[in-house]
């Protein structure tokens, strides 16, 4: 999509054959968007590069510590033979590829003496700068995350590389490489970027967002559901994640694209070109429930391997032991919980945008609102705040809904979701919408910070109270924050809020 530095990638040509990295920090599960650098990287020994694969093991620790140091060694494991498996899928060779891991040489003396020498250069400015769209960010963040940009750069130096290669989330990353290198005497490196595979709800692909991707080794009865949810709103080519899947992963594997459908709709169609097949779909030739079938028989077909290679009992072993599922510990621990008990991931929390709000016809204290959470057609959602907030108050905003609750009937209107608010313990009663951070789209994931991982329930059984025993411990910081047991509720743009209910509950 970008290349930085296109001069002195030209010059080197004319000597020799490119020298490049690329780097994968090894926290959450890969995805399949992890088609298109190794796409790429296929492109690059075509043209006769030279290739190093960095699995950024340390990167990993210091991003808010997304892999836990006693996990560092078997998520690098993980990380490296799924990598593998997908390199082979789609036919590189991997004897063309160096293979390296980041505390290889990220703890030697030398590299140690240079991150304290561009400590002394590099401003908390800068360095938040640097990471904005790659650190987890949050409302204290650690010194860490600030330290990650910094040893990036180093790395282009310590892998003795003419450019690296990134997506083009990780731009304000290389400039501040051309920055500060050579202010240590290093020279400037070339960068190129691939292109961001927006999620299946339409915002980037990510790891921490279960909604948004399908992860490599992801069963074929998941694959169904997550693209059934998946937003494809028929004639709508924008922030289309399907389509957008099409376009970055399956046309540049595969250079063609088959249409599966019945011959009542005029059969089997096989586009060699995206823009034709983008075209068919804005007119409504093409259905987005043919589209997704038929996107789940292609990107099956790239899965197959990578899950039969991981079929084997030591592989097997290696997933459960790099991602462990909670189990019961000491009391105290983190994320300890005893066995059977009910977690926040269990919850489907997104942001919802309100569309349309009207008072209940048949009752006074309730509204009926239709709410758009990301999915083909918006949700009814009935909520009785009509003494608590005005109806233009709600009109065009945005909210927390609360999404995989059993549809209820209420007045004879079915309700489909709870709009979460912040309420004052004591009386009169006050109300307050929980408001998501700014920039957050509709469907974007909420979760409770140490649970982004794991699936929702399809649907909360009323007689479990799941709901009701996480609600137990809902509450309103001093700081007004949103937070379950003192973790924050989160999206991937920060932490959800109210006005001024401080130490209000939620529900």
């Amino acid at each position: 999509q970008e290349v930085l530095g296109e001069d002195k990638l030209m010059a080197v040509l004319k000597e020799r054959e490119l020298k490049i990295y690329w780097g994968t920090a090894t926290t959450g599960k890969p995805h399949v968007a992890y088609f298109v650098p190794m796409s790429k990287i296929a492109d690059f020994l075509k043209a006769g590069c030279e290739v190093t694969i960095l699995f950024a093991d340390l990167h990993a620790y210091l991003d808010n510590m997304k892999a836990p140091w006693e996990l560092l060694e078997l998520r690098t494991r993980y990380y490296e033979n799924v990598i593998k498996a997908v390199l082979e899928s789609i036919g590189v060779p991997l004897e063309k590829l160096k293979f390296v891991r980041g505390t290889d040489y990220q703890l030697s003396k030398e590299y140690t003496l240079d991150v304290y020498r561009l400590s002394s250069v590099v401003t908390q400015h800068d360095a938040k700068k640097a990471g904005a769209e790659v650190v987890k960010q949050v409302e204290h963040p650690l010194l860490s995350g600030l330290l990650y940009p910094g040893l990036q750069a180093l790395d282009e130096e310590y892998l003795k590389v003419d450019a690296q290669f990134g997506g083009v989330d990780q731009r304000k990353i290389f400039t501040f490489a051309e920055k500060y290198l050579p202010s240590l005497g290093y020279a400037k490196r070339v960068h190129l970027m691939n292109p961001m595979v927006p999620g299946l709800t339409g915002s980037k692909m990510s790891s921490s967002e279960e909604d948004s991707k399908i992860d490599l080794l992801d069963r074929k009865e998941d694959v169904k559901k997550k693209l059934r949810k998946a937003f494809c709103e028929p004639g709508n080519v924008e922030n289309n994640g399907v389509l957008s899947f099409i376009k970055h992963v399956l046309f540049p594997l595969r250079a063609e694209f088959v249409v599966l459908r019945e011959e009542k709709w005029g059969g089997n169609k096989t586009y060699t070109a995206y823009e034709a097949l983008e075209k068919d779909f804005a007119e409504q030739v093409v259905h987005p429930g043919d589209l997704k079938n038929s996107v789940e028989v292609a990107l099956n077909k790239l899965l197959d391997p990578i899950r039969e290679k991981f079929n084997s009992p030591e592989l097997k072993k290696l997933t459960q032991a790099a991602y462990p599922k909670a189990k019961p510990a000491e009391k105290g621990t983190k994320n300890s919980e005893p066995e059977n008990a009910v977690i926040p991931s269990q919850l489907d929390i997104r942001v919802g945008k309100v569309i349309s709000v009207e008072k209940h016809p048949d009752a006074d204290s309730l509204y009926v609102e239709q709410i758009d959470v990301g999915e083909p057609e918006p949700r009814t959602v009935v909520s009785g705040l009509v003494q608590f907030v005005p109806k233009e108050q709600l009109q065009d905003r945005l909210v927390v809904l609360l999404c995989n609750m059993k549809p209820k009937a209420m007045r004879g209107v079915e309700s489909r979701g709870m709009v979460l608010c912040a309420s004052s313990v004591g009386e009169p009663r006050q109300v307050e919408l929980l408001d998501p951070p700014a920039g957050c789209c509709a469907g974007d994931r909420i979760y409770v910070e140490g649970y982004e991982e794991g699936d929702p329930d399809d649907e909360l059984k009323p007689k479990k109270k799941v709901f009701e025993k996480l609600q137990a411990d809902f509450c309103i910081s001093e700081d007004c924050v949103a937070q379950w047991k003192q973790r924050n509720f989160l999206t991937k743009l920060g932490t959800v809020s109210c006005k001024s209910l401080k130490g209000g509950s939620i529900g």
